[in-house]
């Protein structure tokens, strides 16, 4: 809108939260009337709660709730930096502003002991990264605001430079129609190669997942076949593009479901636990000892959770994590929004073992490529930066680093 000076989302979703309540917007304009009498009259919008001068609220299609703010221009930083949260990051915040005799709120940081919005006193911030300075901080991104460690690390100078979606390069957990897939080898490639991605892993099922139309070894290795010849093709094309080739296992209850000389023969593995245990302890052992192979190269969905609909199975992931550190083998934070496995939480923990991260959407449609953005911002709130993900590397040194698991040269 022509009147509209900033905008950006707040609240939780500007923080990357797995699972929000609710979608918050903020605008900066000198005609709030104009904006929200605009915005409530969006498509997409099935029901109008609250619209006042402003203020508004609304019910969107799929029934989530989405409350738009418009403040003044010179309140814009801090009203972002207030809606964004989290709460416990903010009351850190205000902290910080009256130990240096300063009142901090949605309206501005004042030069004040007591709680006051008098304009005389406002110290003019720009943007959220002057606010921080004018306490003594670099800026915080705000996936990482949630007290969990970002004032020691930035009062240290140790506040990581965290990935940007647009270093990823590809990814290594996808499906084609050759199981439960919606797209061919071919259509995937040319909407990869035109996403400006450098490679795609096809991970099709094992047989084990029947259900999925896995593959049996016959199967799986004409996939092989047609994937060469596919990137046989591409290369006379004069496209630097490539399919790698790959599975995604199943881990049984004693063994994985393809034997070592054909998973040898992949580009790629990804194992995952598609059948648990009820029992914490044999969960966990087989994912030990599914990571303990040195084909496998990535651990895939780790909890098996799906987000209001399934709870993670039981597991010591952080026995597991540590067993990945002593082998070698990644971990993925599945990004399909469902999942987003694995938790932000463990992340912290599983860099400072050395784990890498894969960053997966598990793509069961071309249309999925497009949870690489949702999965970098998770990546962003676990800390992660560009050299802790794998899929950030180009071809040439990704094969290298596949090649490392399996003691290759």
């Amino acid at each position: 809108h022509p009147e509209v000076i900033r905008c950006s989302t707040a609240g939780s979703l500007r923080r990357f939260k797995e699972v929000i309540g609710d979608i918050d917007l903020l605008a900066s304009s000198k005609k709030p009337v104009e904006v929200i009498g605009y915005f409530a009259e969006q498509p997409g919008i099935i029901k109008v709660i609250v619209k006042g001068d402003t203020k508004a609220s609304v019910i969107l299609e799929g029934g989530i709730q989405c409350d738009l703010r418009v403040v003044s221009d010179a309140e814009f930083p801090f009203a972002l930096a207030y809606f964004t949260g989290s709460k416990e990051h903010n009351i850190v915040m205000r902290q910080r502003a009256i130990q240096r005799g300063l009142r901090l709120n949605e309206y501005g940081l004042f030069k004040s002991k007591e709680e006051t919005r008098d304009p005389k006193l406002l110290v003019a911030c720009q943007d959220e990264a002057e606010i921080f300075s004018t306490l003594d901080l670099p800026y915080v991104p705000p996936e990482i605001r949630e007290d969990h460690g970002e004032f020691a690390a930035g009062e240290k100078g140790e506040l990581p430079r965290l990935i940007e979606w647009t270093d990823l390069k590809g990814a290594l957990h996808n499906h084609s129609t050759w199981s439960d897939g919606h797209n061919t080898l071919e259509e995937i490639a040319a909407h990869m190669q035109e996403l400006g991605l450098a490679y795609w892993g096809i991970t099709d099922h094992s047989k084990a997942s029947f259900q999925a139309n896995g593959l049996d070894a016959t199967r799986l290795r004409e996939q092989l076949k047609a994937i060469k010849q596919l990137n046989a093709k591409l290369a006379d094309s004069g496209s630097d593009f490539r399919l790698l080739t790959g599975c995604e296992v199943d881990i049984l209850k004693d063994r994985l479901d393809h034997d070592d000389d054909l998973l040898a023969e992949l580009d790629v593995v990804v194992a995952s636990l598609h059948v648990p245990a009820n029992n914490e302890a044999e969960n966990t052992k087989r994912l030990i000892r599914a990571a303990e192979s040195k084909f496998v190269h990535t651990l895939g969905h780790l909890t098996g959770r799906l987000l209001l609909e399934r709870e993670p199975y039981p597991v010591n992931q952080q026995a597991v994590i540590d067993a990945c550190a002593e082998t070698g083998t990644w971990i993925e934070l599945n990004c399909n929004p469902y999942r987003f496995d694995l938790d932000w939480r463990q992340w912290p923990y599983a860099k400072s073992k050395g784990v890498k991260c894969v960053i997966n959407p598990d793509a069961h449609r071309n249309t999925h490529a497009n949870y690489l953005r949702l999965g970098a911002g998770l990546a962003r709130k676990g800390w992660l930066t560009k050299a802790d993900v794998i899929n950030t590397l180009p071809l040439d040194k990704l094969k290298k680093e596949l090649a490392k698991k399996r003691g290759a040269k």
